[in-house]
């Protein structure tokens, strides 16, 4: 797959969010070459009259003064050092970040800041700014989740065709929690038919368990336009057979009723108590406590 890398400026790094767990995003690209069948990001590519279907993923905005721009952001003094979300929209560590460096020079910026901030991503490239992860981890609130829907090979050759293995990943969380980062594991999107076996489940809990993850959530997929119509392209190729009951859960809808995600996440929630995945890094890296204020008694 041959894609076009655009060098643009942008005008602002933070980006305000709404209907979410956090308020603000920062994506340092625009666009990913992961390619996955099941990426939410279609949805708003459609909506916004871009390609959402195999021409996603083949030109990539790279902007290539976000790192100032946020710097310039974070020293606003209305700004109220809230939490950024780093990859909501796009992953921070695809492999264009490799040559550019500009998720990096954002957690730097963050760093510098003592900025709060989380990341989500596939790319184990992580691990080589695991030094500004430490010094960030020592002096505000840092946390990793990895995206690792999967350890099945055939499921995640099919859906996630240019990202790492998983076990990769799993590599990755090993070597972030070894260094005191918080840094877990989301297993999403879990595909009813496809990828949530019960033994499929238990695999990647145990992996998890076995990287030293620091928790682990799960969440099914779910289909907005755009997205719909890429993945049931894909799932006709790949699984014909599961096209009639991806036709039945979603039908007139995006979103899967608790009858079919209850059970799912339930049995998640069960794998990670039985293999006791909780916080265990040995030395568990956090800012300093606030400084207490003194009240004069009068």
């Amino acid at each position: 797959m041959r894609v076009e890398y655009r060098e643009e400026p942008c005008k602002s790094a933070l980006n305000p969010v709404k209907g979410m767990g956090f308020k603000w995003s920062l994506n340092p690209y625009m666009g990913c070459v992961h390619r996955c069948t099941f990426c939410y990001v279609r949805h708003f590519e459609q909506r916004s009259d871009r390609p959402f279907d195999d021409r996603y993923g083949t030109s990539i905005r790279v902007k290539t003064n976000v790192a100032e721009v946020l710097r310039k952001e974070l020293g606003r003094a209305s700004w109220q050092y809230e939490h950024v979300a780093i990859g909501a929209a796009t992953d921070p560590y695809q492999p264009a970040e490799g040559r550019y460096k500009l998720t990096r020079a954002c957690l730097e910026a963050l760093r510098d800041a003592s900025n709060p901030f989380s990341i989500i991503t596939r790319g184990p490239m992580i691990v080589r700014d695991l030094d500004v992860l430490v010094e960030a981890a020592r002096r505000t609130s840092v946390s990793v989740t990895f995206s690792v829907p999967t350890v099945d090979e055939d499921v995640w050759k099919r859906t996630e065709p240019s990202t790492a293995h998983p076990r990769q990943r799993l590599k990755a969380v090993k070597a972030l929690v070894d260094a005191g980062v918080n840094a877990r594991v989301g297993m999403a999107p879990i595909l009813p038919g496809i990828s949530d076996r019960p033994d499929q489940l238990r695999e990647v809990v145990r992996a998890a368990r076995k990287a030293g993850a620091t928790g682990v959530w799960a969440n099914l997929l779910f289909l907005k336009p755009g997205t719909r119509e890429h993945f049931l392209e894909h799932l006709a190729e790949d699984w014909p057979e599961q096209v009639p009951l991806y036709e039945e859960l979603y039908a007139g809808k995006s979103y899967l009723g608790a009858d079919v995600m209850k059970p799912v996440r339930t049995e998640v929630s069960r794998l990670a108590r039985e293999y006791e995945i909780g916080d265990r890094r040995a030395i568990p890296l956090s800012p300093p406590p606030e400084p207490e204020q003194l009240s004069l008694s009068l």
